[in-house]
């Protein structure tokens, strides 16, 4: 049993609830940042980073960087590609769209690939836009938080290296590492970016990130400058080395709570096969799925093979309000989000199962979910199938 204060049940696509032990950690004592001991604990946090993303690669190397998963674009936008160059964003939701804002803040020219809402661009259509065009990179999200759209990152990424192998591969894995099965090395993606709150289970705070040694070497080509002081390789890349090496190092100050948090979250995360952490969340996804199906709803994302397996994406039955709804759910201590794609937002809303909540046989988080909407549903006045 947890031994948190009583409280709603977050269940939305992030942050998410916490374990105990992981928000302990974040109590940890005052550290120096270039002491002995959080060197070695922020070096053991990169090593099972690597595990996590499934890269053994010695030329691969993660950042952990304080900020929020969106400082993962700006790292993307200011080093694996300069002013004028071309991109390809794979449209699935709101977060490429925002993300393609990004590149055109650094000049970057920006192509989105879209799909209707719900669905996702067709590999066919990804190939003729490469041979259409030289894109430096392209980028596709894992999972958009927006949508509940999961996104085929592996046959993805073997049609980019058959059709255009010098396009970099960059996978927005905000919504979906720790939920979904990421094999960077395998499928051989060039850069993955994510964040401390979702599937993770940490405290929001933290930008993590994977890049291949392919991509850093790009990044070594480069004929101008980084765009951004922060979020430069130049910068970080020396850090992370050396954290990863047990040396002290710095650039800028990390935040050696968070780490701790982090680190305390990715030990949890490895005591078992990431195969069965990866099981446990697609049986529960596809149990909410049925039983959702069976109160009468539909999905955003209608296709099976489209539907992420930490999240859900649930049209309002017509004539049902998500003002009306979430605070019947948030009085039965649940916490659902509102919808996010600004063409439908009125229209759904979005569950996230991930993390601790699924993990976790003592809670009772997704149960007492299906329970609540089921209920709320009807004081609004719909009645369940």
């Amino acid at each position: 049993m947890s031994n948190q204060p009583e409280h709603p049940a977050l269940l939305i696509p992030g942050p998410v609830e916490f374990d105990d032990e992981v928000l302990q950690a974040m109590s940890h004592y005052s550290q120096s940042h270039v002491g002995a001991p959080f060197v070695a604990t922020f070096g053991e946090t990169l090593t099972m980073l690597r595990q996590l993303m499934q890269s053994s690669k010695p030329e691969s190397q993660p950042f952990v960087v304080s900020g929020s998963g969106t400082l993962g674009w700006d790292f993307v936008a200011a080093n694996m590609v300069e002013k004028g160059d071309d991109v390809l964003v794979i449209h699935t939701g709101y977060f490429a769209d925002s993300f393609a804002d990004c590149f055109e803040t650094y000049g970057i020219n920006a192509t989105q690939l879209k799909a209707p809402i719900g669905d996702r661009p067709q590999l066919p259509e990804v190939e003729k836009a490469l041979e259409e065009r030289n894109y430096k990179l392209i980028t596709v999200t894992h999972v958009d938080t927006s949508t509940g759209v999961l996104s085929e990152v592996k046959a993805l990424s073997e049609l980019v290296h058959r059709v255009s192998p010098e396009t970099l591969i960059v996978v927005d894995g905000v919504c979906s590492v720790g939920s979904e099965d990421i094999q960077f090395d395998e499928w051989g993606i060039d850069a993955v970016l994510t964040a401390s709150q979702k599937a993770i289970g940490c405290p929001a705070g933290l930008c993590i990130m994977m890049y291949s040694g392919h991509a850093l070497e790009r990044f070594k080509n480069r004929t101008t400058p980084p765009g951004s002081y922060f979020a430069s390789i130049k910068n970080w890349l020396p850090i992370m080395r050396n954290y990863e090496a047990k040396k002290a190092s710095y650039f800028a100050t990390p935040s050696p709570q968070l780490i701790h948090a982090l680190h305390t979250s990715l030990i949890q995360i490895l005591a078992r096969p990431l195969s069965e952490r990866f099981a446990i969340h697609r049986e529960t996804s596809q149990r909410i799925k049925s039983t959702i199906a069976s109160y009468g709803l539909t999905q955003v994302a209608t296709k099976p093979e489209n539907q992420a397996n930490g999240m859900t994406a649930i049209y309002l039955p017509e004539g049902v309000k998500a003002p009306e709804l979430l605070p019947n759910l948030l009085k039965k201590g649940v916490i659902f989000a509102g919808g996010l794609h600004k063409e439908i937002a009125a229209k759904y809303i979005r569950f996230g199962h991930m993390g601790v909540s699924v993990v976790d046989p003592a809670r009772k988080d997704i149960d007492k979910a299906l329970e609540a909407l089921k209920e709320g549903l009807g004081e609004v006045g719909y009645q369940t199938s």
